[in-house]
């Protein structure tokens, strides 16, 4: 059963009555058209270990492992945690992950189409995550901010929000920096580019990764382009009462999927001391990332 918003502008669907231990393969082509055609679903009532989250990305597409060994699960290393709950004594994952406006693995040569996120403790008060349409944003960017960016490449870099690793305790900054540079050098794709199923011009850009906007010859459009496009797509709005901005919440028992191409997130961590666990795991679909 597909539930569509009330509101007409909202994003997503919901899905009840969805158990992909025993979905055929047609149900799982029907979630992708949802996720290609309404962004976001959200799956209600799963109740899945964690090798058969691990299989639900598998049908739907090639799992991406992160490349970070620190945010692995124990278990499943295909499976990213995102936890500020120890066990045993010892940290699993890493706590208050993606708070900034991202699109995930925008850094690297071969970012992925889906992204699944399974929270498995839910905090009490300001759970969720934001999201802006990156498609819709780029619809309404006025006339002049479109022809500034025709044609031009946007690069970005994980520099900015690496998150330092117990191991690099002592490390000298600059050796750090240059494994960064060295492991994760930035990566350049068109500013706009059309999306590989819908056809819809997607903006690639976000506050976190996005560090130049440059012309087809290499030339930088300079802070002030960027700074626009961040301010008109909502990224810069603190209070998140931005037009262009969703927030989704979610309960126990839900399992969210996104298009990881139109969408950029930010998770609204708690304010307070309570205990968040959450599960991602990431695909590469059949498609091409960019049309």
């Amino acid at each position: 059963m597909i539930i569509r918003p009330q509101q007409g502008s909202a994003l997503g669907v919901t899905v009840e009555d969805f158990d992909p231990r025993t979905a055929p393969p047609s149900d799982f082509e029907l979630i992708k058209k949802h996720i290609y055609e309404d962004r976001i679903v959200l799956l209600k009532n799963q109740d899945l270990s964690s090798p058969e989250f691990v299989q639900l990305g598998r049908s739907l597409g090639e799992i991406e492992v992160y490349y970070e060994p620190m945010y692995h699960h124990p278990e499943c290393r295909e499976i990213f945690v995102s936890s500020n709950v120890p066990k045993d004594g010892a940290r699993v994952g890493v706590p208050k992950t993606g708070q900034f406006w991202h699109a995930d693995y925008q850094f690297m040569e071969r970012p992925f189409g889906l992204t699944l996120i399974y929270p498995q403790v839910v905090p009490q008060k300001n759970r969720g995550t934001y999201f802006i349409d990156m498609t819709q944003a780029y619809r309404n960017l006025p006339a002049d901010l479109r022809t500034a960016i025709a044609g031009t490449y946007a690069e970005h870099s994980v520099r900015r929000y690496f998150k330092v690793r117990p191991s690099d305790v002592f490390r000298p900054i600059t050796d750090l920096l240059e494994e960064i540079e060295r492991n994760t050098p930035a990566v350049r794709r068109p500013t706009v580019f059309p999306h590989p199923v819908t056809g819809e011009l997607v903006l690639y850009i976000s506050q976190g990764f996005t560090t130049a906007i440059k012309s087809a010859d290499g030339q930088d459009l300079g802070p002030e382009v960027r700074e626009r496009l961040f301010v008109e797509t909502g990224q810069r709005d603190t209070s998140y009462t931005h037009p262009g901005i969703h927030l989704q919440t979610y309960e126990h028992g839900d399992l969210l999927i996104w298009d990881n191409r139109s969408l950029i997130h930010r998770a609204l961590h708690t304010t307070t001391p309570e205990p968040t666990v959450s599960h991602r795991v990431t695909v590469h679909d059949e498609y091409p990332f960019q049309g």
